[in-house]
């Protein structure tokens, strides 16, 4: 079973995202911010990260700049989860090594869509 890290400060969020992939067999893993993040990743590293742009301690951005920049380890696929709409962010994202990006609010079908498009499933 593949196993998926949940990066988002907003509980709410991590509990939607918890239920919609869980039903797509993926264990779960949570954290609030991007440091807990990148602590969970450096302890043990996910398959996949569902990314939130605006968190505090380490946005999601800086957090997918660190993870890229870690040497001799399995990259996970990175899917940014976001409000940020702009094609900035978008650009900004995938240049920063994201693998795709959804857009804020989601549903089981988009997160379904995105994850069949990127291997994940």
């Amino acid at each position: 079973m593949k196993t998926c890290l949940v990066v988002d400060d907003s509980k709410v969020v991590r509990m939607v995202a918890r239920k919609i992939l869980e039903g797509l067999n993926f264990n779960i893993e949570e954290a609030e911010d991007g440091q807990k993040a990148l602590d969970a990743c450096n302890a043990s590293m996910p398959d996949a990260v569902l990314l939130d742009w605006n968190m505090p301690v380490k946005d999601g951005l800086e957090f997918l700049k660190d993870l890229r920049a870690l040497q001799n380890v399995e990259q996970p696929i990175v899917v940014f989860c976001t409000t940020e709409n702009d094609m900035q962010h978008i650009q900004q994202a995938i240049a920063a090594g994201a693998n795709e990006y959804i857009m804020k609010p989601f549903d089981s079908d988009i997160i379904e869509s995105k994850f069949i498009q990127v291997g994940l499933i």
